[in-house]
């Protein structure tokens, strides 16, 4: 019988799993920088009025991530079995990042 594959039920409880699943740091590196770019994309896309800019967000910021996690984490991207805990761990280990409380 397949081993269980657990299940999260808050996000509370998955974020430390998130975590571990970003030990790397160049793998946080790129998330970081993805991030970034989706910022600023969005920005530029708003202030600019050019929305057709937009369709470039998941394609940069999953980009990045999934880059770092292929060839330096070596591991499979949460998103692919969490996509909402995934997309607001993202953002909350982002502003981490910014604040010193996570290393990059």
């Amino acid at each position: 019988m397949p081993a269980q594959v657990e299940r999260f039920q808050t996000f509370k409880a998955f974020y430390p799993f998130y975590l571990q699943e970003h030990a790397n740091v160049t793998c946080r590196r790129l998330h970081f920088i993805g991030s970034t770019l989706v910022l600023l994309i969005l920005a530029t896309a708003l202030l600019r009025g050019e929305y057709a800019l937009l369709w470039l967000m998941p394609l940069v910021g999953y980009g990045f991530a999934w880059i770092g996690h292929f060839f330096f984490e070596h591991n499979r991207p949460a998103t692919f079995q969490y996509p909402l805990y995934s997309f607001i761990g993202d953002w909350v280990m982002y502003k981490e990042m910014w604040t010193g409380r996570i290393r990059w």
